[in-house]
């Protein structure tokens, strides 16, 4: 892996340096960042120390949105080579740019993402993340290229295609949201078609939170080794960090790149290393958008290197702080009923948590699919069993819908978790 650092010495001599320039590239070409700066009585060369960053304001999605389409840009447009952008499905979308050196760093990271999962030179990389505005097709498929793979970019959909290019071209890697993966996993055993027979042997999951249990269901039911990657577009796009293929133990944050912290999501105080908070990134080396503590309201906790270890590690993402739901009192995470419904033979990991209001308390319905051959009586007594360890271990009473097979419709891309009702009660 082409590291620019090789000891944690070198790496905070680096981000310091690297900090300081970031922060004084924002101040001076982004309006934002400078009444946010003035406003907050800091500037670029208060910085004496790493410490010192926690002193500046956070940025939010709200902040990009008021500044649609292109108020965060910090160089004129016509230098932005490509832009980006969120889906806004809950209003403005989120717009990014990338100057030609940007995508070259991201290709970089990318590249790097993928040789630390298991990657060589030569693979053959099916991707089946979205192309488009949505940064993760086109992330994975420079990173894929820069590492000297050859790239299948199939996107997102057109499940029995992705089965017989699989079947047919035999790559040893998939790049896939973990959800989307399940699907073709289904495909393949509809088509009869034994997905440990196949070549693959590494996959790459990403753009949305997934469990243990998840990686265990994953395995077991094919031969690769799943690994987790990081990334928001806000940020790079994927490849701000990578789980380790030797390890799987945790995503090793790129940290000549991207400054990590970790913060109470109620206080905003900055929380010491191996305790779980929000997730906050400042760029290092970013041109056309520098991020400067940018909130991503997901859920993790910062710990040891150990595959590289002079890069902390995030613990996998537990959920996000704007995904958690308030049950008479109690928070919920998709995640953990996950975790939970995995835990039981009989239930598969298709599932969606239905939030409803028809009296004046919430209730929480999960609707999770039976596996293939259980029947009626069985699917009654795995959504008790369901109900019951939601009550003893997270503290809340749902409600449990077991469905037949394929009841629930599939994602193509990130998995819908929660389906909010509560405002058409």
């Amino acid at each position: 892996m082409d590291n620019v650092v090789s000891t944690v010495e070198e790496l905070r001599a680096l981000q310091l340096d690297r900090l300081r320039w970031s922060l004084g590239h924002a101040y001076e070409n982004v309006p934002h960042y400078r009444a946010a700066f003035d406003a907050a009585g800091v500037h670029p060369s208060d910085v004496q120390d790493l410490a010192d960053l926690a002193r500046f304001p956070f940025t939010t999605k709200a902040d990009l949105r008021d500044n649609y389409p292109f108020g965060m840009f910090a160089v004129p447009r016509e230098q932005v080579s490509r832009i980006h952008a969120s889906s806004g499905t809950t209003g403005k979308p989120t717009v990014v740019g990338y100057t030609r050196d940007d995508i070259d760093t991201w290709a970089e990271v990318m590249a790097r993402s993928i040789e630390a999962a298991g990657g060589r030179p030569g693979d053959l990389v099916h991707i089946a993340y979205g192309y488009g505005l949505f940064t993760g097709g086109i992330g994975a498929h420079y990173g894929a290229e820069r590492l000297g793979c050859t790239v299948v970019p199939v996107s997102g959909g057109m499940t029995e295609r992705q089965v017989q290019l699989i079947s047919d071209f035999r790559p040893r890697v998939i790049m896939v949201t973990p959800s989307y993966f399940l699907a073709i996993l289904d495909e393949m055993e509809a088509q009869g078609i034994d997905p440990k027979d196949t070549s693959l042997e590494i996959g790459i999951f990403g753009a949305e939170p997934w469990t243990e249990q998840m990686r265990e269901e994953v395995q077991r039911r094919s031969n690769l080794r799943a690994v987790d990657i990081y990334g928001l577009s806000e940020v790079m796009g994927p490849g701000v960090s990578q789980e380790s293929g030797q390890t799987q133990d945790g995503l090793h944050v790129w940290e000549d790149h991207f400054y990590p912290e970790v913060v109470d999501p109620i206080t905003g105080e900055v929380l010491p290393d191996g305790e779980e908070g929000e997730l906050v990134f400042t760029s290092l080396t970013k041109h056309a958008m520098p991020v400067v503590r940018y909130r991503t309201r997901d859920l993790t906790t910062l710990l040891p290197g150990t595959a590289y270890p002079q890069f902390r590690r995030m613990a996998k993402i537990t959920g996000r702080s704007d995904d958690m739901m308030i049950v008479r009192g109690v928070n919920v995470f998709p995640s953990q009923v996950e975790e939970h419904l995995l835990a039981i033979d009989g239930l598969t990991p298709h599932y969606l948590c239905v939030l409803t209001r028809p009296g004046r308390m919430d209730e929480l319905t999960v609707r999770v699919e039976a596996a293939e051959g259980v029947d009626e009586a069985r699917r009654s007594a795995l959504g008790g069993e369901l109900r019951s360890r939601v009550k003893d271990r997270v503290g809340v009473t749902i409600a449990v819908e077991v469905l037949a097979p394929h009841a629930l419709e599939r994602s193509l891309g990130k998995a819908k978790r929660i389906d909010d009702q509560r405002n058409l009660c």
